[in-house]
């Protein structure tokens, strides 16, 4: 019959009673252990790297002569070490950045991750928590574990949230010019609302409480006006959206073109739309003036053709 061990673990600060001079030099020597983990071949290891005034624990590179930096802690992570680890990459001008730790704390992960999805692709930061495991007695062996490190998905899900933050700042200029425009052109349905970092801009449509005017700016293409209805009652929203409906040949007259009528049977909310061709936020921005005061115009026909006939 087989016997079959069992792992006991082993304390590495037991193990290694000082970071620098016990585990650092051991690192150094047997390098390809923690590289092997990481899918990484890490050479030319140099101990107690000079950065300025501080120092750091490995300084080593890759078989293609990428710098990485190797910062070392046997107890919990913390943020000294953080700070230690952003620090060393910085000054050395190193491409990946590993942190090993006895305990790591999940805010610390995070922050990790975080970095792999916002920084750029080149860029890599893993955090290798250590153990060390003996069986039956024998020697103590390390192991490193990876908690946090790049992943194509992490990759992916930076860069998705990258573009999302671009396009809130654009939605935010836009709106701020749109504004500024209808102000001077004297289109003033909007002028108590701020800039928005969403795809619409909303107001009151000064005629009854949860009807209201929308400009609207979609990634590409298209831009757009609305009248938009949920009283927060549905059935309260058909019968206004049926009551404009009877008037639409009047109401397009008024507006000057042909509108979107949206009823909505299976939501709550109804809404008119107009939709315009010419540019959207990113595809046209050298056209933002022009759309804007298509925008402008279209708002202040819509807005007069629903009030006179509300």
């Amino acid at each position: 019959m087989t016997t079959i061990a069992k792992l006991e673990p082993v304390d590495v600060r037991k193990l290694w009673t000082h970071e620098e001079r016990g585990f650092s030099v051991w690192l150094a020597a047997n390098l390809e252990t923690l590289a092997d983990q990481l899918g990484l071949t890490l050479q030319n290891p140099v101990r107690e790297k000079e950065v300025g005034r501080f120092s750091l624990d490995l300084q080593a590179e890759t078989n293609g002569g990428v710098q990485v930096i190797i910062e070392n802690q046997l107890d919990a992570t913390n943020h000294d070490h953080l700070g230690k680890v952003l620090t060393y990459l910085s000054n050395l001008e190193a491409k990946i950045a590993i942190w090993i730790a006895g305990e790591v704390r999940e805010e610390h992960a995070e922050a990790i991750r975080w970095l792999n999805e916002f920084t750029p692709a080149d860029m890599a930061f893993y955090l290798v928590k250590l153990e060390a495991f003996r069986i039956n007695g024998s020697d103590p062996a390390p192991h490193f574990s990876v908690v946090a490190g790049p992943t194509e998905i992490g990759r992916g899900v930076g860069q998705q949230k990258k573009d999302l933050a671009e396009r809130e700042v654009l939605r935010l200029q836009f709106w701020e010019q749109l504004l500024e425009r209808a102000k001077r052109k004297g289109v003033s349905w909007h002028e108590q609302r701020a800039p928005s970092k969403d795809s619409w801009l909303s107001a009151g449509a000064g005629v009854r409480s949860g009807v209201s005017l929308s400009y609207l700016i979609w990634i590409e293409k298209e831009s757009g006006v609305e009248l938009y209805i949920d009283t927060g009652d549905k059935d309260e929203n058909k019968k206004i959206f049926d009551g404009l409906r009877a008037k639409q040949q009047s109401m397009e007259h008024a507006f000057g073109a042909s509108l979107s009528w949206e009823r909505m049977d299976d939501k709550r909310a109804s809404r008119l739309r107009y939709v315009m061709d010419g540019g959207g936020l990113t595809d046209a921005k050298d056209r933002w003036p022009e759309i804007q005061d298509k925008m402008i115009d279209a708002m202040d026909r819509l807005a007069k053709a629903v009030k006179s006939h509300f």
